[in-house]
């Protein structure tokens, strides 16, 4: 696959002090960019302007408030969709997944992938940064997840993902329920919903050096209460005197 089919979306709030390196390293293994930024009072937004004039294989769609990260993937999915582009990548702003790490998603989605997850609770896989309590934190949300909807995946919550044009065009995403990095297990359960080839790529997630981690207590909150919404729906449907 030609690196111009692929299409790294990177949305921001306030990540001047990344932004730049982040984007340079991605460019140079010829992969085209999308930035997605709410409105960054920081003036993220018109550096991302400014990358933009210097190379045309970045772009910038700005958004006039700070919605979340569902809301601005699901603008950039319907943006690229009106476009030529075969391969989303989602990719945070920070540097806590390794650019050099793309070319493994794109391969996996070469190989037949519908949805490609960098993931740090595969073999392979691994958070150096985080204390013992953080780590059991997540992999205990990513079980909860599993058992409640059901899916294999052992990373749904990963921000680090590759879908192919056909994958986005049959996810729900426009209706997406979670604003937050629910929308990440959200669409990892939709995709599993649908069939979808998922697999998962090793990836050692690293935490941010520069800037302010957008991640608080009402977006942890917001994931667990739709998971478990959605959890208790489907065993609901299970019990044999709700079928027809």
């Amino acid at each position: 696959m030609s690196p111009e089919q692929v299409t790294v979306v990177v949305p921001t709030y306030n990540e001047r002090e990344n932004l730049p390196d982040l984007i340079r390293a991605v460019t140079v293994l010829g992969y085209n960019v999308l930035i997605v930024d709410d409105a960054s009072p920081d003036g993220t937004g018109d550096i991302a302007d400014r990358l933009s004039r210097d190379d045309h294989r970045i772009s910038v769609l700005h958004r006039t408030t700070k919605e979340g990260i569902g809301p601005a993937y699901a603008a950039a999915f319907d943006h690229l969709l009106l476009g030529n582009t075969e391969v989303v990548v989602e990719m945070d702003a920070d540097f806590s997944h390794d650019p050099a790490d793309l070319p493994r998603l794109v391969a996996a989605i070469e190989e037949g992938a519908d949805l490609a997850i960098g993931s740090r609770y595969v073999p392979g896989g691994s958070t150096p940064d985080w204390p013992l309590h953080r780590r059991l934190v997540s992999r205990a949300g990513n079980l909860y997840v599993r058992v409640m909807l059901g899916t294999p995946i052992r990373d749904a919550t990963a921000g680090f993902r590759a879908f192919t044009r056909t994958a986005l065009t049959r996810l729900p995403y426009q209706d997406a329920e979670a604003s937050g990095y629910g929308f990440q297990v959200e669409m990892a359960w939709r995709a599993h919903q649908q069939g979808l080839a998922i697999v998962e790529i090793p990836i050692s997630f690293k935490d941010r050096k520069r800037g302010t981690s957008k991640m608080g207590l009402r977006i942890v909150a917001e994931a667990m209460w739709l998971v478990t919404i959605w959890g208790l729906g489907r065993l609901w449907r299970t019990l044999p005197f709700t079928r027809p």
